[in-house]
């Protein structure tokens, strides 16, 4: 298990809206069971602890044997989720993963963990033919969420993504690049579902 200095936390962010889905991508079975749940399950094979990131209303839909973090709606978009995890246990690293990765798998997250750098502000996956960080496929260390909330109270915009470019982190290819995909609209849950049946 992992040390106490470096302890790693699994979030599943599954508080957002899924408008472009037009139905929660939380709860699209890809792997037999709803997303959210099956995410956690992966998480929580690698993490020390894990938590479903979910808003105040999502609450009586969860069952009671997972661990939920809920929003405290004082940040917007994925900071939202990330942040209230932040303040709740603020000396944890995070494994952060949108709940529209229906590729990523175990043997992915463990390749994260292995190549984890704790000195970097965050160890992030990204495609090598667009190599910019993908922040909610990554690990985020302490510092960095702490130094996201002077980030965004000083107006520097909302996108966790601007906040790791800009900041020194280590980059991690995937073996397999297609586990990066996201299926945010209908057209790349088709897309999904043909690789997960190929």
């Amino acid at each position: 298990m992992i040390s106490n200095d470096n302890k790693l936390y699994g979030l599943v962010l599954s508080g957002g809206k899924s408008t472009r889905m037009g139905k929660d991508k939380g709860l699209i079975k890809y792997h037999n069971a709803p997303q959210r749940e099956h995410l956690y399950e992966l998480l929580n094979a690698v993490c020390e602890k894990t938590f479903l990131s979910i808003r105040p209303d999502q609450l009586e839909t969860i069952p009671e044997v997972l661990n939920t973090i809920v929003d405290q709606d004082e940040f917007i978009g994925p900071y939202n989720g990330l942040l209230s995890a932040h303040r709740k246990h603020p000396d944890a690293a995070w494994l952060v993963l949108a709940c529209d990765l229906p590729l990523i798998d175990k043997k992915a997250l463990e390749e994260l963990i292995l190549e984890r750098d704790t000195a970097k502000m965050a160890t992030a996956f990204a495609d090598k033919n667009n190599p910019l960080p993908e922040p909610l496929c990554a690990i985020w260390e302490p510092k960095a969420l702490a130094t996201s909330i002077t980030y965004l109270n000083n107006g520097n915009g909302t996108c966790p993504r601007k906040f790791l470019i800009h900041n020194d982190v280590k980059l991690v290819f995937p073996e397999r690049a297609e586990i990066l995909l996201n299926a945010n609209s209908k057209t790349e849950y088709q897309e999904a579902l043909q690789k997960l049946t190929s």
